[in-house]
């Protein structure tokens, strides 16, 4: 194997974090935090490009990181056109789709551009893994009930397909020998259906679709959300923001925080219990619809991400579950170093660079 030095970046809506990884080993990582009140002072998203670029470049700088030993610039993936899983090659067709979101806005946007400007500085390129638009549906999962608003696919590819290729070699295989259902479980969450290593079916975390999750409401009544629509007392704006950021969790309990959460359940709040509880029940739920996509032939069910922590939580939904698959549990986000094995194994002549756009 090659030697390589990559700078990863990873913008979220209120910090950006980054790392430096030797091949695949993270030998450096910061989170650099911002705050609601400087992010909100952005009118769009791309309004942020200095201010977070400079931030990178200053944590660089004060840690003496010698930018000439970077081999590549990788970054999270926004909401380009849809694509097939795998890593790209920044061009400037992505960057035009990132900056007017032509799948919607979000500071994953942010990833591509800021990685392509600090490569094309040093003379390097740049690259996205596995993007939040990586689409392998099959034909029956695009079917909404309208044809109206098509099923679309925006989840956590990322994370899910990394922890699908750390429990294949677990199970002595490759991605592509099994058949997965992988839990994302963060601030949004996502059930994705892998067949034979592609994603053919997931909820859409983001535009109110499956579970609901700590800040996102998940599928609701869409009757009761034509009242509230025309109901006077929200803009479109605010309607949304207490769908998406405010529901879940936050619209039952007033928290995000999972910790929090389980403090409370401890102490004997039996309505932080239920609705906590309902989470879980929600999300088992759509494992089990999941496992319909598979037809039953199901290899194992993986559950990851942040509340992947809990034990509680995790326990709840073992306990539905468990009948259709064996349970593996990967606590965390792997999105960092999924980024760096992505393009290690183009480098390494073990995946074929994909090209955008490719649908």
């Amino acid at each position: 194997m090659n030697n390589y030095t990559f700078l990863i970046i990873n913008p979220g809506s209120t910090s950006t974090k980054i790392s430096i990884f030797e091949n695949d080993i993270e030998t450096m990582t910061e989170t650099i935090r911002h705050s609601s009140e400087k992010i909100n002072s952005y009118k769009e998203i791309y309004d942020q490009f200095d201010f977070r670029k400079d931030l990178i470049m200053d944590v660089l700088k004060n840690k003496n990181i010698d930018l000439s030993t970077f081999t590549a610039i990788i970054a999270r993936g926004g909401n380009m056109k849809p694509v097939v899983g795998g890593t790209y090659e920044v061009n400037e067709e992505m960057l035009n789709d990132l900056k007017i979101g032509v799948m919607g806005q979000h500071a994953s946007n942010l990833g591509g551009g800021l990685a392509y400007s600090i490569a094309s500085e040093l003379g390097l390129k740049a690259y996205v893994v596995d993007p939040v638009v990586v689409d392998e549906f099959e034909p029956l999962a695009r079917i909404s009930g309208t044809p109206l608003i098509p099923r679309k696919s925006k989840d956590h590819p990322l994370n899910q397909r990394a922890v699908a290729r750390e429990a294949a070699k677990e199970m002595g295989g490759k991605y592509d020998d099994f058949n997965f259902i992988i839990a994302h479980l963060g601030g949004g969450i996502s059930v994705g259906t892998h067949k034979r290593g592609r994603m053919i079916d997931v909820n859409n975390a983001l535009d109110g679709d499956g579970p609901m999750s700590p800040e996102r409401c998940g599928a609701i009544p869409f009757g009761g959300v034509i009242d509230l629509c025309y109901s006077g007392e929200y803009t479109k704006k605010e309607l949304r923001k207490k769908l998406v950021g405010c529901g879940g969790l936050v619209g039952y309990l007033g928290t995000n925080d999972a910790r929090e959460v389980i403090k409370r359940i401890k102490e004997g709040d039996e309505y932080s219990k239920l609705i906590y509880e309902a989470m879980a029940y929600q999300i088992s739920k759509e494992i089990g619809a999941s496992s319909a996509v598979l037809k039953g032939d199901v290899d194992a069910i993986l559950l990851t991400g942040g509340l992947a922590y809990d034990s509680i939580l995790m326990d709840w939904i073992k306990d539905r579950v468990e009948f259709i698959a064996p349970v593996k549990v990967f606590p965390g986000e792997h999105e960092m170093k999924a980024l760096a094995c992505g393009v290690l194994r183009v480098l390494d002549n073990k995946e074929k660079l994909q090209m955008y756009p490719n649908k």
